[in-house]
């Protein structure tokens, strides 16, 4: 397992070694705008069960992916209006949308799932990564299913435990200010849905909605 300080080797070349582990098939360690993730190719069967592996979560519990742009966007989900007004107002930012997937994509996190969540955090680090792979990577905390995800890479390999070691890269941008979660909104349905009220409170969404 290798470590990289984001604030030595720069945001380009930290992104350039997580891509390289995610296409061979690793799981990293990474900071977003709102706290650590696990990433992985999120189009990958066996990355995916990694990263359910590492945080004991139940695999009838869906893992979000990062992406580039709501071009990337529309190639692996059916991007709605309402998605178009929320990502206008809030996105890059601490906003995940859920939205019907296309049909084409069945592996990975896409993989027995008729949606998909996607995020564009408001990330240096996060967005470089998204461009330079080129596809979707898992975003999802980096705590075992239950506890609170920690602020430092070393909080967090110690929750992890023995699983840590299943981790192939960490990118370690030192100790992220306490912050709220994403939220994340449903809209998939006739009706927008809150899933989880985090950063942006259910009231402004529905305001930009118009509900």
């Amino acid at each position: 397992m290798e470590t990289l300080l984001l604030s030595e080797v720069g945001v380009e070349a930290a992104a350039r070694s997580a891509a390289a582990v995610m296409r061979a098939g690793g799981v990293i360690l990474y900071p977003t705008d709102t706290l650590y993730g696990l990433g992985a190719d999120a189009l990958s069967d066996e990355a995916v069960v990694k990263v359910y592996a590492i945080k004991e979560r139940d695999e009838w519990k869906p893992i979000h992916c990062i992406i580039l742009d709501l071009e990337m966007a529309e190639r692996y989900a059916e991007v709605n209006e309402s998605a178009r007004k929320l990502a206008k107002k809030f996105l890059p930012g601490p906003l995940t949308l859920v939205l019907r997937k296309r049909t084409e994509f069945s592996t990975g996190i896409f993989r027995g799932n008729e949606t998909v969540g996607i995020r564009i955090p408001n990330d240096e680090f996060c967005l470089a990564l998204a461009r330079v792979l080129g596809k979707p990577y898992t975003t999802t905390s980096a705590n075992p299913s239950g506890k609170e995800t920690g602020r430092d890479v070393q909080t967090i390999t110690g929750q992890l435990g023995s699983m840590a070691a299943s981790l192939d890269l960490i990118v370690d941008a030192g100790r992220l200010p306490l912050r709220k979660p994403s939220t994340v909104v449903d809209l998939t349905g006739k009706e927008p849905s809150i899933i989880r009220e985090g950063a942006i409170s259910a009231r402004e969404i529905m305001r930009i909605l118009g509900l």
